[in-house]
């Protein structure tokens, strides 16, 4: 694995893999922050699948942080980063400074995409969703991937991207893999490892509520009053901090009140000091989604 640490010999060697390739698609990107996981690994291994050459990005973008976040906490392991990369062979590693992405003391142009941008978690923590747009951006900029993989955990960020993609007319396939949980349901997160062991079982909270609307749903209620109610309800019980539980459209993230084109049931909740999230897609009247209900 070559890894590099400035634009510019990032973008030399995406280009000269790019000039070597004549395969559709050939350079496949996955954008992180490192502290990686089997979640990590599921995309990376999608990646590998479909492109000739995988690109592994880690930046823990200071952008996408409020100033009372977990910015100087988020966890970081770039040693054994590395060593997962070279397991799951990844090609290149574009691991930069914030100095280097933001040169000039900071950044002084942003990307918004405003609307969904500002709806879940772009409403609880105002200017995140610039600060990832910003960066992915960026990335695809300086990268030129011919597809860019995200994990349905993070459906909110999933939309705005996409968005972005779309109205800046990026040549670049976005790529949506299914979350990885672990067993008793919880969803891979860096941020679990901040979790003690009384507050990882509260966490199950969360994909309790889900699996609760989605057996409501296949029992044939659709009401979603109703289900916001039942979504709620598994939090009552606990001392989390509820964020946010609501049943919206996938693509727009604005609330829905009729399931027949599908939605996206989300929940982002704090346990103890460590904000979670996750989320299922309810599948429309033709089925085609029902691999995604599954918790």
């Amino acid at each position: 694995m070559q890894i590099f640490t400035t634009v510019a010999a990032m973008r030399t060697a995406c280009q000269g893999l790019r000039s070597k390739s004549d395969a559709t698609p050939g350079l496949g990107l996955i954008p992180t922050m490192g502290a990686f996981h089997e979640g990590h690994a599921s995309l990376m291994r999608a990646a590998r699948a479909r492109n000739l050459a995988v690109v592994v990005s880690l930046f823990v973008n200071p952008l996408q942080f409020g100033p009372n976040e977990d910015f100087t906490r988020y966890p970081r392991s770039f040693d054994q980063d590395c060593e997962f990369l070279e397991h799951e062979g990844i090609d290149l590693l574009f691991a930069p400074s914030p100095e280097e992405m933001y040169p000039a003391g900071g950044a002084n142009t942003f990307v918004e995409v405003p609307g969904v941008g500002d709806r879940l978690d772009g409403r609880s923590r105002p200017g995140h969703f610039r600060g990832v747009a910003t960066v992915v951006c960026k990335l695809l900029h300086i990268i030129g991937p011919d597809e860019v993989y995200f994990g349905q955990k993070d459906a909110a960020q999933v939309a705005v991207l996409r968005a972005m993609v779309r109205d800046l007319n990026f040549p670049t396939r976005l790529i949506v893999c299914p979350t990885v949980r672990d067993a008793d349901g919880l969803a891979l997160s860096s941020r679990n490892r901040f979790l003690s062991p009384a507050e990882r079982t509260q966490a199950l909270a969360l994909s309790k509520s889900l699996r609760a609307v989605s057996k409501a749903v296949s029992q044939g209620v659709f009401e979603v009053p109703l289900l916001t109610r039942l979504l709620l309800e598994e939090f009552e019980a606990t001392d989390l901090r509820l964020d946010y539980a609501e049943i919206v459209d996938p693509n727009t993230l604005e609330p829905v009140m009729n399931l027949r084109q599908g939605a996206l049931v989300a929940v982002a909740a704090y346990v103890g000091q460590t904000r979670l999230i996750d989320n299922l897609l309810l599948p429309s009247n033709d089925g085609q989604d029902d691999r995604q209900m599954q918790l």
